[in-house]
């Protein structure tokens, strides 16, 4: 599985939006535009941090450029075995198995046969919370 990416203006990004900064996808903190100058193009300085990572980004660029924005796709699965710090799930639609890293605040909370969701980020797969059935 590999999540998708589409490309928007850099112009049109908002607080509370996601987009791609150095191969990381990222949640906007913040967007400060300065005016265009008499020979320049108006400048977005966009300040971000990692969705998968929680590091701080900053970014520099004009707004008519194209940035990559993630399309986070998000599933369901079933744990079927849990070893360490890893849990075998299997998704609810497609039925294929794989290893998901088990994140430390979830650590209690999951049991084989409960239902996770999970998120697809670019080459990322990431355990995110625990269904309550």
């Amino acid at each position: 599985m590999k999540g998708e990416t589409k490309k928007i203006e850099v112009s049109t990004i908002q607080k509370g939006s996601s987009m791609v900064i150095d191969g990381h996808a990222c949640k906007v903190n913040d967007v400060q535009t300065s005016r265009p100058g008499k020979h320049g193009h108006a400048k977005c300085r966009i300040t971000a941090t990692g969705l998968l990572d929680d590091k701080k980004r900053v970014i520099v660029m004009p707004g008519h450029d194209h940035v990559d924005v993630p399309v986070i796709d998000k599933r369901n699965a079933q744990v079927l075995s849990m070893s360490g710090k890893h849990a075998n799930v299997m998704d609810s639609e497609t039925f294929e198995t794989f290893d998901l890293e088990i994140p430390a605040e979830l650590k209690e909370d999951i049991v084989e046969g409960c239902t996770i969701v999970y998120w697809i980020v670019l080459d990322a797969l990431v355990m995110k919370q625990v269904k309550n059935v």
